[in-house]
């Protein structure tokens, strides 16, 4: 199916996690991803300013070897990274160009709208800079990446009726998770008739490896598929979609996504129970019962990052993964100024605050002496 006038088959090529040696991008194993890649029909590749020497990678291993019309480029401007001024914000689509080497984007982003990201681009007026890229033919088509509540996505999406396109964070694992509100912010913006590409199908490659009653349902289902296959089949037959992007970083990730994708064409029943009872075995797996209703943030006279520190303790749970569970602390405590769970003085107003009625205290002291 088309989308916004243009033929994309469901599979991504995401740049942000290209395969590396000796430290850097090796761009030669990656000349050999984009040749599969295109060889098998796949023509969209998703890169950022903020990835760095993914730029520069791509345009060696793609726009300086191929015909610019063969393939459709995506990439981003994150104006809250170190941007003071409009000015600043607006050379990261001059930089991009330069490191790229396209002369155009087919899709250019917004990127990481939510939370106390969006007001930069308000304050630098780059909605409407956008409009004006576009009018040049700089770019083909405009929309932004967000990583926040449904609530905020349906504001800003009222606001930017003009926006072609959003990119949002799905997977199955998410589809109903409070804090990442999967399902909430699809429905939003199917709403507003906008068609959506998903990012995080694998969920950072945590879903390659889902814990194992989980892989045990997925492999009786199906014996010789990956566990990455069904996550990214689950995200790419939803309605809607443009298409599903897949960080991948070595060639056997991008042969096992080609070899269930070329010829996708939506979930069986089959697979959709197999999925279904899944998310069962999922949700059968203790977790702390947070909302993210940060009504406990609201009380708390040390700021401590609750939430945060209780979406990090629930990946080290389902995962058992402390490396990602600390990089989800650092960003949701750590990177949005709040103190850690270990620095808790224990008084209490958090539980009386609770809807959920969790033992904060507690929890927070599992935390501290299983993650930090």
């Amino acid at each position: 199916m088309a989308y916004l006038g243009q033929e994309i088959k469901k599979l991504g090529f995401g740049l942000m996690r290209l395969p590396q040696k000796d430290g850097v991008i090796d761009v030669e194993q990656t000349k050999t991803m984009v040749d599969l890649f295109l060889q098998a029909g796949f023509t969209y590749f998703d890169t950022a300013w903020a990835y760095a020497g993914s730029e520069d990678a791509i345009r060696q291993a793609l726009v300086e070897r191929y015909p610019r019309e063969s393939y459709q480029l995506a990439t981003k401007n994150a104006a809250w990274i170190n941007c003071k001024t409009r000015e600043e914000a607006i050379a990261q689509f001059d930089t991009s160009l330069r490191q790229t080497g396209a002369g155009y984007f087919d899709f250019y982003l917004l990127h990481n709208l939510g939370e106390s990201r969006t007001h930069f681009f308000d304050d630098f007026d780059l909605w409407n800079w956008v409009q004006e890229k576009k009018a040049q033919g700089l770019i083909r088509h405009v929309g932004f990446s967000f990583h926040s509540t449904a609530e905020e996505l349906d504001a800003i999406l009222t606001a930017h009726p003009e926006m072609e396109f959003v990119q949002l964070q799905i997977n199955y694992a998410d589809w109903e998770n409070p804090a990442v509100q999967s399902r909430a912010c699809y429905e939003v913006a199917r709403k507003h008739g906008k068609p959506v590409i998903i990012m995080e199908p694998v969920k950072g490659g945590m879903l390659a490896s889902p814990p194992k009653p989980v892989e045990a349902v997925l492999k009786a289902a199906e014996p010789d598929a990956s566990s990455a296959s069904w996550a990214i089949r689950f995200a790419a037959g939803l309605e809607g979609v443009i298409t599903v992007l897949s960080g991948m970083s070595n060639i056997a990730q991008m042969e096992d996504n080609i070899s269930f994708m070329k010829d996708f064409s939506g979930l069986s029943e089959a697979e959709k129970t197999a999925l279904d009872k899944a998310r069962e075995e999922l949700a059968k797996i203790p977790l702390i019962p947070c909302t993210s209703c940060n009504y406990c943030a609201k009380v708390c006279p040390m700021d401590i990052g609750i939430s945060g520190s209780f979406t990090a303790m629930n990946y080290l749970t389902l995962y058992g993964d402390k490396t990602a569970a600390l990089n989800q602390e650092n960003w949701l405590v750590g990177r949005h100024g709040h103190k850690r769970a270990n620095e808790c003085i224990h008084c209490g107003a958090c539980e009386a605050a609770c809807p959920q009625h969790i033992a904060i205290r507690g929890e927070l002291e599992t935390v501290s002496r299983e993650l930090l």
